[in-house]
């Protein structure tokens, strides 16, 4: 039935063109490392991880507050401790294995390092952020020996008395260094393997007020330079995948834009706290989640939360590179982790701000060590490992086989994730990737839509259509054919009746002055003209016509496809206050003005042309409606189209007859056309008072009944 409903409509759209997350499971168990202090210890925390193990390490001097962790193709951890002006080096097992505080710097004299607060390993070499010194330190891994030192970039676009404060850097195969400074505003330096100045990439968006550019205009150069300057903000943390493509976080985006950016499902990523760039700086980072990749989406203000409560969006302060080409950020503000794909969709979420063994007081960094993540708590100076679980290693395994595009393979493990979280909806996505690529895009079609995924709806039933149009080629046309002749004749029987009508005199009959309508559309001047004078139509007709029309937009609010029905069906009752109250309004409003403008028109001839004017409107949304189910996404432009077309003509009939109606000139016709608007909203604002007066008034006295009754 289904698929008989589809070729129906099909065969329309052939007449038209012819003829006109939830993402939340058990992924990883956590251990505790803390150095210095007392062990850390908690009871076990619930879902979606819990506690297996807390180890104490000793160090002779505690980490204070550090800031970034980094491992190496060897397995060795690198820790940034800038209270301490050291970095701490850990193996694998996490055993202190040696600390890089002092060195000797490459002309033989004794240095070391002032506040570092980032390090990267590439080529053999540490790569260290040497913050407060402004440099950036290179030692080879080992030996521990200074072999380079890269002090401020030389270059004419940096601009001369800058500070230079780098924070955090990474480093490609070919030894070019990406350096996020905090206090350069131009985006990442890019320094060349000898620390020769490259270029900035990757510069944050500037946000302009309107009204600040307009009145700038006015302003001297004196007090252009006193004024606060607009500004790209800084980024915080940066890595490198092995492509060489650079993940970037910034902190300082405003929380509001930010948030406007994920409602309006922001693509372009101009107010993203993450970003992924290219080698020149461009933005290239996928998102087609649900979301995109911000960290929280639902956040309250601080005016909506309890005392203690997190309030705004998340402060994303770092980012990690996972197996299979996945990537974690981390929320400072919430202490959790939100790991995505590499379309952008999230995979799972975890950690929350607390001491239960599992949770963090101020999550720091990340980073992957091999399939397990470390994060590091600043204030409890120590990290947090969370170990994968079986859940975690098949949902690897399915993404693994999906990135190498063995499908089919992987719909075992989507499935049996289900079993466990039937709300999954990369799962979801999965397998509907697995039948599409099997040519059952039907099926493809149902789990892309359990999953919310309309971008692979739309290229699943696109093939369906193909498909559906070869198999029943002749009977899209026999339709076609019937369709166009039942128009064609319906068209011209509603010709005939007008013209015979025109001039023959007595009672007109209801289908008569029904179909006068369509004489109306077509020739508006005369049309309304006749629909007043001659009494070609009625008030019976025209509230036919206005039911007919609002029966179409509840059909177009109940009947729209599923790629552009955007979320739950409208409500009838809705829809059809949505069309007679500002039906009723215009209509009032406008004979209000009447005496004002001196208008011919009544209240009746009012009516009747507003609700003849309304006559293209329901074939329009009914084709609009129809064709939802027949075109993609990639052509939603013919559906918005069809749909602008019905909305103009309307707009063009209702000049023309209130025009005609009250017989003024075109100057005086629109002069009293933004009246009745003025006019619409006048009205709608005394009805909304007297109603709030009344509900009060109400209230009142049934306040008073209540205190009678029981005093």
């Amino acid at each position: 039935m289904k698929k008989l409903i589809r070729i129906i409509a099909l065969a329309f759209v052939m007449v038209l063109v012819f003829g006109t997350v939830s993402a939340s499971a058990a992924a990883y168990t956590t251990y505790t490392y803390s150095f210095g202090g007392q062990p850390l210890s908690s009871p076990d925390a619930y879902s979606p991880y819990k506690q297996i193990d807390s180890q104490y390490m000793d160090l002779s001097v505690p980490l204070n507050t550090p800031s970034d962790l980094y491992i190496d193709d060897l397995g060795l951890i690198y820790i940034a401790d800038p209270s301490n002006h050291r970095i701490v080096v850990l193996d694998e097992n996490y055993k202190f294995s040696y600390e890089i505080k002092s060195f000797t710097n490459v002309s033989g004299n004794p240095d070391s390092l002032n506040a570092a607060q980032g390090v990267a390993v590439a080529n053999g070499k540490i790569y260290i952020a040497d913050t407060q010194n402004s440099r950036i330190v290179v030692l080879d891994r080992e030996t521990q020996k200074c072999v380079a030192i890269h002090n401020t970039p030389d270059a004419d676009v940096v601009k001369e008395g800058s500070i230079y404060s780098p924070v955090a850097l990474s480093v490609d195969n070919a030894g070019r260094m990406y350096v996020v400074s905090s206090t350069t505003i131009d985006g990442i330096i890019s320094l060349n393997a000898d620390g020769s100045f490259a270029s900035f990439i990757g510069a944050q968006k500037v946000t302009y007020n309107a009204l600040e550019l307009f009145w700038r205009r006015f302003q001297s150069e004196e007090e252009r330079e006193a004024a606060e300057q607009n500004v790209s903000v800084t980024y915080n943390n940066i890595c490198i995948d092995k492509d060489g493509f650079i993940y970037v976080t910034t902190e300082n985006i405003d929380e509001n834009s930010q948030q406007n950016a994920i409602k309006n499902k922001d693509k372009g990523g101009d107010y993203a706290p993450v970003k992924k760039l290219n080698a020149k700086g461009n933005e290239i980072m996928r998102r087609n989640g649900f979301w995109p990749p911000s960290g929280e989406v639902a956040v309250r203000n601080q005016y909506e939360v309890g005392e203690g409560d997190v309030s705004g969006a998340s402060k994303i302060v770092d980012v990690a590179i996972g197996p299979e080409e996945t990537w974690s950020i981390i929320d400072q503000k919430r202490s959790r982790i939100f790991t995505y794909d590499k379309n952008g969709n999230l995979l799972h979420v975890f950690g929350d701000t607390g001491t239960q063994m599992g949770n963090l007081k101020m999550a720091g960094a990340i980073v992957y060590q091999g399939t397990s993540i470390l994060v590091l708590d600043k204030t409890e100076n120590a990290f947090t490992v969370y170990n994968i679980t079986d859940y975690g290693k098949i949902l690897l395994e399915a993404l693994r086989l999906t990135n190498n595009r063995q499908f089919t393979e992987a719909v075992e493990y989507w499935e049996t994730i289900l079993q466990s979280n039937n709300n999954y909806d990369a799962a979801y996505v999965g397998i509907g990737d697995a039948h599409y690529r099997s040519g059952d895009y039907e099926k493809a079609m149902d789990n892309y839509k359990v999953a919310s995924d309309t971008e692979s709806y739309s290229e699943a039933f696109k093939r369906w259509r193909k498909d559906a149009v070869n198999d029943y080629l002749l009977l899209i046309i026999i339709v076609v054919v019937v369709f166009l002749v039942i128009v064609a004749k319906y068209m011209s029987f509603a010709g005939k009746v007008n013209k015979r009508v025109a001039t023959q005199g007595g009672k007109r009959k209801f289908y008569e002055e029904f179909l006068y309508a369509h004489h109306v559309m077509f020739h508006p001047f005369d049309g309304f003209w006749d629909l007043k004078h001659e009494k070609r139509g009625s008030v019976r007709s025209a509230t036919a016509w206005l039911a007919i029309t609002v029966a179409a937009f509840c059909y177009n609010s109940i009947g729209k496809s599923y790629l552009f029905a955007n979320g739950a069906p409208g409500s009838v009752v809705g829809t059809m206050m949505s069309v007679l109250v500002p039906v009723f309004l215009w209509v009032l409003a406008n004979w209000c003005l009447t005496t004002l403008f001196e208008g011919e028109g009544s209240f009746k001839d009012i009516y009747v042309a507003t609700c003849y004017a309304l006559a293209p409107m329901p074939f329009l949304i009914i084709c609009t409606t129809a064709l939802t189910h027949v075109f993609s996404l990639s052509e939603e432009g013919f559906v918005s189209l069809i749909m602008g077309l019905a909305w103009v003509w309307f707009f063009m009939l209702l000049f023309f007859g209130t025009m005609v109606t009250h017989d003024f000139q075109m100057g005086k016709n629109i002069i009293t056309m933004i009246a009745t608007v003025v006019g619409m909203a006048v009205i709608m604002f005394v009805a909304i008072l007297f109603s709030g007066l009344l509900i009060k008034m109400a209230t009142f006295v049934s306040n008073i009944i209540t205190e009678l009754t029981f005093s």
